[in-house]
């Protein structure tokens, strides 16, 4: 991404509370802020206590969330200050949210990563359902267990979708990949703009921007 685009992206934080950059609790224009960056049921990556959150809004049926995705995680590990939260947004297709449904339930082995890497791997869009189950198999996840706790916990998982597309709706999103990277609002990056975006994160936050 040109450093061009990267302006254009940094003009677009009017559309983000500024809360965003940390304030626990806080609402902002019909923005549930503390909703967003501390859902308990979010699976959250990275430092636990980092000065830079990222929320990754995403779609396993996204190519442009496949695209990111490998950059992003090299940027969170990298960088070791950085906390990572996944948004599971199925708005593509049906088999979107089979695909989210499985991640989140890999949850409960701790496995959520191992799943989300999987089906992030898988190359193309419109990936049906037995794509994606077979991509998931082998992942290493204990499968059987993974298909026992979706069932298990079915109406937690949807529940979490659901507050995801509301937050989403909140705060006007229009698809995936969206990136809140502290106050900042972006859509597809690269690894050198999720650089920029963090470190122009960094100093608005310092400035109290």
């Amino acid at each position: 991404m040109r450093r061009r685009d990267f302006i254009r992206i940094v003009a677009l934080t009017a559309l983000v509370p500024a809360a965003l950059a940390g304030t626990r609790g806080a609402r902002a224009e019909g923005v549930d802020v503390n909703a967003i960056l501390r859902d308990p049921a979010a699976p959250t990556f990275g430092n636990a206590d980092g000065d830079v959150t990222i929320v990754a809004f995403l779609d396993y049926n996204c190519p442009f969330c496949k695209k990111s995705a490998p950059d992003l995680a090299r940027v969170v590990k990298e960088d070791g200050h950085i906390r990572l939260v996944y948004k599971d947004w199925p708005v593509l297709t049906e088999a979107s949210v089979y695909g989210a449904q499985m991640a989140l339930a890999a949850t409960y082995q701790g496995r959520y990563e191992t799943v989300h890497n999987a089906l992030m791997a898988i190359p193309g869009r419109r990936i049906d359902e037995p794509t994606m189950l077979k991509a998931v198999a082998g992942s290493g996840v204990n499968l059987d267990r993974l298909m026992a706790d979706l069932k298990a916990h079915i109406a937690d998982i949807s529940a979490l979708l659901k507050r995801n597309a509301a937050q989403a709706e909140s705060l006007g999103l229009s698809g995936t990949p969206t990136y809140l990277v502290g106050p900042l609002l972006a859509s597809t990056l690269d690894y050198a703009s999720f650089k920029r975006a963090v470190a122009e994160a960094r100093r608005r936050q310092t400035a109290g921007e």
